[in-house]
């Protein structure tokens, strides 16, 4: 049996995450709360504070009824023909707003002149699976239909996700690829919250500890799939129950080291290259869940979001 010694810490990362107090047990009593202080934190008061950034709300239709979607796009840009980019946030399909850690996206926007949409999709316990899938799947589908009058070129889209938005970015690939939908250019997974089933060696490394451990993981998912196991669970929901990675765009998987979602991470894009498809992976050795938006001027860091942004603009042609 393999060990359960854990990998070490960044010692930069470690200095931070050994001073962050310890959250209560996640339970439906204490959801509200975590709602609130991650709402709080990322409110727009706080979030949208770049001069050169520009934000605006727009309604669209949802499977459920309207949703509100963010387009941030440069204050300066004069193109017409700028790729596009479709984030969802994280939060463990349980919390979270469209502006959740959304802060490292606006030096994409600026360095790639992009126009980035970023959707509020129902959240679990009291929606769960499909709803966030499927509006998150039909922010997709409005960006690419309304793409020519948001002044985005419609086949230079890059889907991207931090965590459970990751996990909702790749389950909206399959769902595209499976549904003959939009077409991303390309695919970015931070850290995606990939697996529903909670075996893996990195799983039970961080079962208790890190800035999401492995218990929090298994009770989020419990809430977004209220019961259901095995074959029930949707590979829309869980990518990582998927048999087939076939026809997935190029793919961008980064993930720490020293995290509960190291070993789904490269289970993943080891399928992807296994099905014939590219993918670059990145383990940040040290590395904690989210350390890039805690921690940003930590060297690790700093490396992880400087290699980031040169693959988002490689994949969408800007000139590096």
């Amino acid at each position: 049996m393999a060990s359960l010694t854990k990998p070490p810490y960044d010692p930069q990362l470690w200095e931070v995450l050994k001073n962050i107090p310890q959250e209560p047990p996640l339970s439906l009593e204490t959801l509200q709360a975590e709602r609130d202080g991650l709402s709080a934190e990322h409110s727009p008061e706080k979030v949208l504070t770049d001069p050169a950034i520009s934000h605006r709300e727009v309604n669209i239709p949802g499977p459920g009824g309207e949703l509100m979607v963010s387009i941030l796009e440069a204050k300066d840009s004069t193109r017409t023909n700028r790729p596009g980019i479709y984030y969802i946030h994280g939060g463990c399909f349980i919390s979270g707003t469209r502006l959740t850690w959304i802060k490292p996206c606006f030096e994409w926007i600026k360095q790639c002149d992009a126009v980035l949409v970023t959707v509020e999709y129902r959240l679990a316990p009291e929606h769960p699976d499909p709803a966030p899938i499927e509006d998150c799947y039909a922010g997709l589908k409005w960006f690419s239909e309304n793409a020519s009058k948001l002044g985005v070129y419609p086949d230079q889209i890059l889907l991207a996700g931090f965590s459970a938005g990751g996990a909702l970015a790749a389950g909206i690939a399959l769902m595209a690829r499976d549904r003959n939908g939009p077409k991303p250019c390309a695919m970015c997974l931070i850290a995606p919250m990939l697996d529903d089933q909670n075996t893996t060696i990195s799983t039970s490394q961080f079962l208790t500890e890190g800035a999401l451990p492995g218990e929090t993981n298994a009770i989020a998912w419990s809430w977004l799939l209220q019961g259901r196991t095995g074959e029930d669970v949707s590979i829309y929901a869980a990518p990582a129950r998927a048999k087939d990675l076939s026809g997935l765009p190029d793919t961008w998987v980064d993930v720490g080291s020293a995290e509960v979602f190291r070993d789904e991470c490269m289970a993943f894009a080891g399928r992807i290259w296994e099905a014939g498809g590219g993918c670059e992976l990145h383990v940040w050795r040290g590395a904690w869940h989210g350390f890039d938006v805690s921690v940003p001027d930590a060297n690790v860091a700093k490396t992880a979001l400087e290699t980031r942004l040169g693959w988002i603009k490689r994949v969408l042609g800007v000139e590096v």
